[in-house]
């Protein structure tokens, strides 16, 4: 057994490469640029264009924000791990990498809540969209979503902190609260406890807004015309998209960290347990800077202004 008071984790998943490393180094570090490139455009798109200043688009910086965040929780820290010959981190980094990937879920899911409950109000209320949602509104749901987030991943970060461990191995590429509870030497029925709580919570409090919302956008879409029709279709695509895809890879990195998956290959687990910390940032700025006209449009003004400047 290792000492409880061991000062450092080893992740066990990490494959030996060789010189394939370099290779996977240089993919990953283009990747987590694109990401950084394309969320910093977007946010800066919407704060220099006047004509974006509204809910829906403050929703959405703040989603490419927490895109920025949890991709900067993970990809430092991935292409140190792939140079590196002994894959290890200290305690208080892999606790702080938990912080910042478990609140990047939690906003993700929040943000993605209030913007179905804002794309119910602008399809199924139009006239009364103004008053029920106006800029301050959506800038106090941002605050409370991210001080939910941290406060809910602060607890239970507190819980297990001080946990006694037996070991320091971790079967994964990155930091795993679950799987550091499961090294604990103590009873840990209380942290069991809290973390189904926390995963229901996570889970339900932005689903049940998710399911009311698109419920009365479906009751408007079969009794509308086809014009609204195709304005919720145009409005909400993106944004079912980016759910299912990062509910999807949420899922599978739960069901990995608590049962058996050695049935699968490793490299396939791996590709997975990475999938919702990679392909969502990389996602949504292409599905929401693509088709939304608006942003593309105010991104075309603010590169020709930029031009003419630089002329």
């Amino acid at each position: 057994m290792i000492n409880s008071t061991s000062s450092y984790f080893i992740f066990s998943t990490y494959l030996h490469v060789g010189t394939l490393r370099y290779l996977l180094f240089m993919l990953t570090a283009v990747i987590y640029m694109f990401i950084l490139i394309s969320n910093t455009s977007l946010i800066v798109v919407i704060c220099m264009n006047r004509s974006l200043h509204e809910p829906m688009y403050v929703f959405l910086c703040s989603l490419f924000v927490n895109e920025l965040y949890g991709s900067t929780g993970l990809f430092p820290f991935l292409l140190l791990q792939i140079l590196s010959d002994v894959h290890t981190v200290s305690r208080p980094l892999c606790f702080l990498q938990i912080f910042c990937l478990y609140t990047y879920v939690n906003v993700e899911f929040c943000n993605l809540a209030v913007m179905s409950y804002d794309r119910y109000l602008a399809i199924c209320c139009p006239l009364q969209y103004n008053t029920r949602m106006m800029v301050n509104k959506a800038v106090t749901f941002i605050i409370v979503l991210w001080v939910y987030s941290s406060v809910k991943c602060l607890v239970t970060l507190s819980l297990n902190i001080r946990l006694p461990l037996c070991g320091n191995v971790l079967d994964s590429l990155y930091c795993n609260n679950y799987l550091i509870v499961k090294l604990a030497c103590s009873d840990t029925t209380v942290n069991n406890i809290y973390g189904l709580f926390g995963v229901l919570i996570t889970v339900l409090v932005p689903l049940l807004p998710i399911l009311f919302s698109y419920t009365k956008i479906l009751q408007v879409c079969f009794s509308g015309s086809k014009q609204t029709r195709q304005k919720a279709v145009s409005t909400c695509a993106p944004h079912l998209v980016s759910l299912l895809n990062f509910s999807f890879g949420c899922l599978f990195e739960t069901l990995q960290s608590r049962f058996d998956m050695s049935t699968f290959p490793s490299e396939l687990r791996i590709l997975l347990s990475l999938y919702f910390l990679i392909m969502q940032p990389l996602l949504n700025p292409l599905m929401f800077g693509l088709q939304m006209s608006t942003i593309r449009n105010a991104w075309r003004l603010v590169v020709c202004a930029q031009t003419s400047q630089g002329f």
